[in-house]
């Protein structure tokens, strides 16, 4: 069942980003790294900033969460992790597909330009990722992060981004 994660759901929500994003350990660059990778207080700032956290949960237990957030006319994917031990049972994909399914308008997702992986999940479920100049432009405009995380991620896009760039 996926449904959207409240505040009782936050220490299990805060878990899973840290279980999950483990991957990242050694392959995104070591001054990005943190241990934990997300803080509590970095979650609660995204939380109260408009990251609406959805969960996938299976007998009582949340597996994965994904963060959708609202800006300006673009529809964010945040914070998409699962927990290691759930990994490559397509929570993922229906996190994601049920995410497209409410958002309005075009959708983006950033990533590390390491986390390989990723960038071919979202690839397969019909994300491209766009060229370099609208990826610093995107970053910069969208998302709240260090120039330094501008530099090491990718954004990917979906098809109703790649219409509006065309027509425009």
């Amino acid at each position: 069942m996926i449904r959207q994660c409240d505040e009782h759901d936050f220490a299990e929500v805060w878990a899973i980003i840290n279980d999950g994003a483990q991957a990242y350990r050694g392959v995104i660059p070591a001054d990005r790294w943190a241990e934990p990778y997300m803080s509590r207080e970095k979650l609660r700032h995204e939380w109260d900033g408009g990251v609406v956290f959805w969960g996938f949960e299976e007998n009582g237990a949340l597996l994965g969460v994904m963060g959708l957030q609202h800006v300006d006319d673009v529809t964010l994917i945040r914070h998409a992790y699962v927990r290691n031990v759930n990994q490559k049972r397509g929570v993922g994909g229906y996190l994601l597909s049920h995410l497209r399914q409410i958002a309005t308008g075009p959708v983006l997702i950033g990533t590390w330009t390491a986390a390989v992986w990723a960038i071919r999940f979202y690839e397969r479920h019909g994300f491209q990722q766009v060229g370099a100049s609208d990826k610093d432009r995107l970053l910069r405009r969208y998302w709240a992060v260090p120039a330094r995380q501008i530099e090491t991620s990718v954004v990917l896009a979906d098809e109703t981004w790649r219409r509006k760039q065309q027509s425009a």
